[in-house]
């Protein structure tokens, strides 16, 4: 198969930057036979699925990749590139080589065949096992889930998409655990203990960025609501003055220089180092972590991803109704490997908790993470109940790994559990109350420890918000009601940044926040 299927769609150029070192990663002339990071010892390769194999050589040389039995030749075209496709193989945890043959060989030791999903997302996702619960304890297991492999793209921003990174596949271990992201190694270890199968996972993520740096840029330039996002960085890019950048740069470090050695004199607190920005390169650029993080993993063969994502985009949530299901899309469009499934965690409860009902743009990002259960084959980790008050991320982070696992083993692999949280299905008026349905509620809904049912609003006509009581009222349903609104229109539950809510299914997946009502909230205008 020629390299040309798989690489039309990524740059042959591009400009990267590794830790704020800028330099050019090119592929134009090549000695040897090379393959992508991804493709390498200890990795994984998707079962039951085509597995395409990759990479570099001279024009029109000869390439010939052996595994498990199966040889397939490409011919490297003009720019260099190759391609072949492996057909489907059963999971194995029995360590193979895989030969890559040209001009030279390649060997790959120790790579297995299972299951494969990427790992996405900001800070949340990057939240390594050494931040959270039980970290001591937790590497000291390790050393029982060596079929558990992990991949970390490099920190890398980009402007146009590269065709790789700079990382290696890693064996769970003690001694690798502890910095690998503790959500995508518990949802892992999960699938692992659970199908008895080898495990690869792909982390890549980046600390407090939007989803829209996780976006082909092509992809956004197709919603006609997203140009005023793009039209900013485009200015923001087109007015930027390296040197006078680098200028303002060197000043404003000079001075902090002899700011901190004051305050190193006088025991005081030095101020915060200024930083070199280039908007050019910045992660929060639209397309720019889907260039430098993203495109160097395609078409590498997965089961699906897991996303903890939308802190940084919570200001401007309403636009995420938009912007979430474009990203979603644009992967499953760019893999070529259909509707795969995309699991993501609802964001948490987080700051002060309000004594009156009050507008709260992270329940309205919340609400833009449900709206986008409408695309196929997705999911929602609930974890309104774990999240902290002073701390944006969450230490819990088992709990939010086995809530995910949950949807990947009911939906994809056919384990009879109850995997989704409730969610909002209806609502019907019946004279001074509301009665409210609910899916996904198991064999019944309950509140937490059995005390009275806490998280609820109701309003009139005229919108003004009054905290409810509230009932459970039967399997899957509630009965809301206020002696101060006598004629409801609407419900809300959870709609805080952090709500005081108590209401579980039977396996004890918290309800999921909602509103009945569609009335302008407050970031309806922000982009």
């Amino acid at each position: 198969m020629s390299g040309n299927v798989f690489f039309s769609r990524v740059a042959v150029s591009a400009v990267l930057v590794l830790t704020g070192v800028v330099s050019g990663v090119q592929h134009v002339a090549y000695a040897d036979v090379k393959v992508p990071a991804v493709i390498g010892a200890h990795m994984v390769i998707q079962r039951d699925k085509p597995a395409d194999i990759w990479g570099w050589a001279d024009a029109d040389e000869k390439v010939t990749v052996s595994f498990a039995g199966q040889n397939k030749v490409a011919k490297a075209n003009a720019e260099g590139r190759w391609a072949v496709r492996l057909d489907p193989l059963k999971a194995s945890a029995e360590p193979r080589e895989m030969t890559i043959k040209g001009k030279n060989t390649l060997t790959l030791a120790d790579v297995l065949v299972g299951e494969v999903w990427v790992c996405s997302g900001q800070s949340n996702m990057a939240f390594s096992v050494s931040r959270g619960n039980d970290a001591d304890l937790e590497a000291l297991a390790a050393r029982d889930h060596a079929g558990i492999r992990f991949f970390t793209t490099a920190r890398v921003t980009a402007e146009q998409p590269l065709d790789d990174t700079q990382a290696d596949w890693q064996v769970c271990a003690p001694e690798t655990l502890p910095g690998f992201t503790a959500v995508g190694y518990y949802f892992g270890r999960q699938l692992y203990e659970t199908l008895g199968v080898p495990i690869g996972l792909i982390n890549t993520s980046w600390g407090g960025t939007p989803s829209e740096a996780w976006t082909r840029r092509e992809a956004m330039e197709a919603q006609a609501n997203l140009k005023p996002l793009l039209d900013r960085w485009d200015k923001q890019v087109a007015d930027f003055d390296p040197d006078k950048a680098k200028a303002d740069y060197e000043k404003n470090l000079e001075e902090w220089k002899t700011k901190a050695a004051e305050a190193k004199k006088t025991g005081g607190r030095p101020p915060r180092r200024p930083q070199f920005v280039d908007p050019r390169l910045d992660p929060h650029r639209p397309a720019s972590l889907y260039n430098g993080k993203i495109a160097p993993i395609i078409p590498f063969a997965i089961r699906g991803a897991i996303w903890y994502q939308g802190e940084s985009n919570a200001s401007r949530a309403f636009q995420y109704r938009t912007v979430f299901p474009t990203m979603i899309n644009n992967w499953r469009e760019d893999w070529h490997q259909g509707d795969f499934p995309f699991y993501w965690v609802q964001l948490a409860n987080f700051k002060p908790v309000v004594e009156e009902p009050a507008e709260s743009d992270w329940a309205e990002l919340r609400e833009a993470q449900s709206m986008t259960l409408k695309l196929p084959n997705t999911g929602e980790a609930v974890i309104i109940d774990i999240g902290l008050a002073n701390n944006i991320h969450p230490t819990n982070k088992q709990y939010v790994g086995k809530r995910l696992a949950r949807l990947a083993l009911a939906n994809d692999y056919g384990i009879d559990i109850v995997a989704r949280s409730p969610h909002f299905k209806e609502m019907q008026i019946k004279g001074d109350k509301a009665v409210l349905t609910f899916s996904s509620v198991g064999t019944g809904l309950q509140s937490f420890d059995n005390e009275p049912v806490k998280g609820f609003q109701i309003a009139g006509a005229d919108k003004q918000w009054k905290w409810a009581e509230a009932k459970i009222a039967g399997k899957d349903a509630v009965t809301v009601w206020s002696d101060d609104v006598k004629e409801p229109v609407a419900v809300r539950y959870g709609w805080a940044n952090n709500p005081v809510v108590n209401v579980y299914n039977s396996v004890s997946l918290p309800m999921s926040p909602f509103r009945t009502d569609d009335w302008p909230g407050v970031t309806v205008d922000a982009n």
